[in-house]
């Protein structure tokens, strides 16, 4: 996932019993196809080049079982170690809050959700009959990633969609190729877990 051309969207799969989306560049192409293990005690999630799975690119895996301050490692193909997510346990419970640790495991940016209130009423309006269907429509949250220095570089906004499936992923500011690598990853992982709480 290297050189992308930004915003990239990731798009749910509702008609399978898997949790998993595709994630295509600006130009249609796809980069990733995005799938979690169900009923797995620990989170384990495979990257492939694209929908036919025959390259695997990325694994991503959490270091405990359930646990909701849990951190995910992130690995390329062969293993290596590209960084971790790990979420802000009680931190989040009201407010979705994030970090992104690199390699040499040392904080490198957060994610914080821009407006919890969005989410509150997805979630509760989501459990109702017929109306739950469009709710994707009304209410979509926004998390924003931010450097140590407090500038935003990059914001994942939950698109008006049926069953809210569809996500867009935009660079507000130049980063490293790797820091791209390292948050789209993230946002991948980041994603799955706020999809499935509301």
């Amino acid at each position: 996932m290297k050189h992308l051309q930004f915003p990239i969207s990731f798009t749910f799969h509702v008609t399978t019993l898997s949790n998993d989306f595709t994630a295509k560049d600006n130009s249609g192409k796809t980069v990733a196809y995005v799938k979690q293990k169900m009923f797995k005690l620990k989170e384990d999630i495979s990257i492939y080049q694209d929908e036919t799975k025959h390259n695997l690119t990325h694994k991503i895996n959490a270091d405990k079982w359930i646990d909701f301050s849990a951190a995910y490692s992130m690995k390329d193909a062969s293993g290596k170690e590209l960084g971790k997510i790990a979420r802000k346990g009680w931190a989040s419970i009201w407010k979705a809050h994030y970090e992104i640790i690199d390699q040499h495991q040392k904080l490198q940016y957060h994610i914080r959700e821009d407006n919890a209130w969005v989410k509150v009423l997805d979630s509760v309006l989501g459990q109702l009959p017929i109306i739950g269907g469009f709710t994707g429509y009304l209410f979509n949250p926004s998390y924003t990633v931010t450097d140590l220095k407090g500038q935003a570089v990059c914001q994942l906004k939950k698109e008006a969609s049926f069953f809210g499936r569809k996500f867009k992923l935009s660079k507000l500011k130049p980063i490293d190729n790797d820091d791209d690598e390292r948050i789209i990853l993230s946002f991948m992982m980041m994603v799955l877990l706020e999809r499935r709480r509301g």
